[in-house]
C-alpha cells in the first residue's frame, strides 16, 4: 500500500529570506546562465536560449530602475535646493548617475539577446 503524499494545502511552504528577496527584486543575473561555463556546444547553445527567453525580463528590471533613479534624483534635488544639505544632494546625485548606468547596461543587453542573430 503506498503512502499519498499529503495535499498541496496542507504542505508548508518556505519562504525566501528578505534579503533574498530584494536582491532577485533589484538584481536580474540569477534568472540567465553562464554561457562560457557550458562544457560543449549543445549546452552553450542551450544556455544561450535560456538566455534569450528570460531577456523578456530585463524591461521589467529596467522599469523598477528607473523607478529608483527617479527617487534618487527626486531626493537629490529635495536636499538640494529645499535643505542645502550638498553632501548628502550629492549621495543621492551619484546614485541616480549609477542606475542610469544600470539602466544602459540592461537595455544594450536586452537589444543584443532580443534582436542580435547568435549563431
Amino acid at each position: 500500500m503506498a503512502i499519498s503524499p499529503e495535499p498541496r494545502e496542507h504542505q508548508a511552504t518556505v519562504e525566501a529570506p528578505f534579503g533574498q528577496t530584494l536582491y532577485r527584486f533589484l538584481f536580474f543575473d540569477w534568472l540567465f546562465r553562464d554561457v562560457s561555463a557550458a562544457r560543449d556546444l549543445f549546452e552553450r547553445h542551450a544556455a544561450r536560449e535560456h538566455n534569450r527567453r528570460m531577456s523578456r525580463y530585463l524591461p521589467v528590471y529596467m522599469r523598477r530602475w528607473s523607478v529608483l533613479a527617479g527617487f534618487d534624483f527626486a531626493l537629490g534635488f529635495l536636499f538640494e535646493r529645499v535643505l542645502s544639505a550638498t553632501m548628502l544632494s550629492a549621495l543621492f546625485f551619484t546614485g541616480s548617475c549609477v542606475t542610469l548606468t544600470g539602466i544602459v547596461v540592461m537595455t544594450v543587453s536586452w537589444l543584443i539577446l532580443t534582436y542580435a542573430k547568435l549563431s
